[in-house]
């Protein structure tokens, strides 16, 4: 059974007082599966004074006590991930096993910040005179305002919740509309674990509105946002011109290099399995597939492979490898994105239009001759969508992996230690995998350069934002 979704706010589960609630659509189905109860200004002014209250309660307990309860909370998630991940399938779409999988990986970042929060250290800086003590401690920054995209419903929203509470922060979550439900799972077990009322809220409305109101507020002094590079720019500057904090993970348009001397049947299989990940509504995604011209027609003859062995389906089913889009809108974009490279004159290798009447299905597609005017070729895609470009020369191959003004993530394939290493150096990006797809573990960072965004949401990196360092020089009495 799906839930109606309510607001978490100071402990409680509440309706808006003006009953305005958000349908919730199934994209397999495109049946309505329940409401998300829609915040206001009344609901956001209670969150508000009921965060800075949370914040008294939980920056006063000792980081000791705090990584309990969150190590609690990390068990409760696994102890519930089954039933949360048809929850999620249910509302966003992704295979039953990859809803599993983020669950209980979002249970390893609770941990993983739980111990890391342990662990934020100030350090004693040697005086030039005697008597004199010099401190540098950390502080937690106050309250967090996060905001959090639909294709990953909890494992977005834990990075930023569970870095905040580590530091001793309180935080108010306006988590997605069109997955609601798995990420109140996520809320409620903070809140089961024993977080104080207060502390953890979770806001559910118009993004715009919301995003308006929050940001000012004194209350609020920091903020976090996961989406789409337009929005971040205009959250980034609002935040700006409060002295807000502000970590931006924003858009991305991966490039993957794949050199002659690379392992082609290993870099078809990771590149068109992470391709198509969550029907490709991820942000890492590799997308421009960069492919030396030696190697350029057996790549693409596996990469096809791989794409048309795709099972398409409901998440729920068995055997099924990728679900529906989320929403209306995303098959829209693809089918935008694809006439209009067609018409430039592309070439469909493979997929390339959507799947069956009913749900949001879209078929795996690659698309080879594209024009350097292709829409694609410069907007993200976030969709099922691969576009394959030849390279001669080294420099050919980075100076296209640069071309956009993106940085989230890039990937590379090859033999060459000494070429590993060059694009390791050259490839302008926040997170490179070679050889391999090792990004987005806790305890390694986040983030990215360019529109891409700044600051990183993993790894000891991801504690930094939700700390002030303060500092303290003490001559003895």
């Amino acid at each position: 059974m799906y839930p109606n979704v309510l607001l978490h706010i100071d402990g409680k589960w509440q309706a808006a007082a003006n009953g305005r609630t958000l349908d919730i659509i199934n994209p397999a189905t495109e049946e309505v599966l329940g409401q998300a109860s829609h915040a206001g200004p009344p609901e956001l002014d209670l969150a508000l004074a009921a965060a800075a209250r949370g914040f008294t309660v939980w920056s006063n307990l000792s980081a000791f006590e705090r990584s309990k309860i969150m190590r609690r909370a990390a068990d409760l998630l696994r102890e519930r991930a089954e039933a949360i991940a048809r929850l999620m399938t249910t509302e966003q779409g992704k295979p039953l096993e990859q809803s599993l999988a983020e669950t209980l990986g979002s249970a390893d970042v609770i941990d993983w910040f739980a111990e890391e929060g342990r662990r934020a250290y100030g350090r004693v800086i040697p005086a030039r005179s005697a008597g004199v003590y010099q401190l540098s401690v950390r502080a937690p920054v106050g309250v967090v305002a996060g905001f959090t995209p639909w294709n990953f419903p909890i494992s977005q929203a834990v990075r930023k919740v569970s870095a905040a509470l580590a530091a001793g922060c309180a935080f108010i979550l306006k988590g997605p509309e069109e997955t609601p439900a798995s990420c109140a799972e996520l809320m409620r077990a903070y809140a089961d674990a024993g977080v104080p009322a207060g502390v953890v809220q979770l806001v559910f409305g118009k993004p715009a509105e919301i995003s308006e109101y929050l940001i000012p507020h004194p209350v609020v002094k920091k903020i976090s946002f996961t989406g789409s590079t337009v929005v971040g720019k205009h959250l980034a500057a609002l935040a700006g011109a409060n002295m807000k904090r502000a970590t931006m993970e924003l858009g991305g348009h991966a490039p993957a290099v794949i050199c002659a001397d690379a392992d082609l049947d290993l870099a078809a299989k990771i590149l068109s399995a992470n391709k198509f990940r969550n029907a490709g509504q991820v942000c890492v995604a590799p997308t421009r597939f960069i492919v030396q011209n030696e190697v350029f027609e057996p790549f693409l003859e596996r990469f096809v492979r791989e794409a048309e062995a795709i099972k398409l389906g409901s998440g729920l089913d068995a055997g099924v490898t990728m679900g529906p889009l989320a929403n209306d809108r995303r098959v829209a974009a693809m089918e935008g994105f694809i006439a209009d490279a067609v018409q430039k004159g592309a070439r469909i290798r493979t997929g390339g239009k959507r799947s069956g009447n009913k749900g949001y299905f879209f078929e795996p597609t690659v698309l080879t001759d594209l024009s350097p005017d292709t829409r694609a070729l410069h907007e993200e895609p976030f969709g099922p969508l691969a576009l394959f470009l030849p390279f001669d020369s080294f420099d050919e191959a980075i100076l296209e992996a640069n071309r956009l003004p993106y940085g989230l993530a890039a990937y590379a394939y090859t033999r060459s230690a000494a070429t590993a290493t060059a694009l390791g150096e050259r490839i302008e990006s926040g997170m490179i995998g070679i050889n391999h797809h090792g990004l987005a573990l806790p305890e390694t960072p986040f983030g990215g350069v360019k529109d891409s965004g700044y600051g990183s949401e993993g790894g000891a990196e991801g504690l930094e934002p939700y700390l002030v360092t303060k500092f303290i020089s003490q001559a003895s009495g």
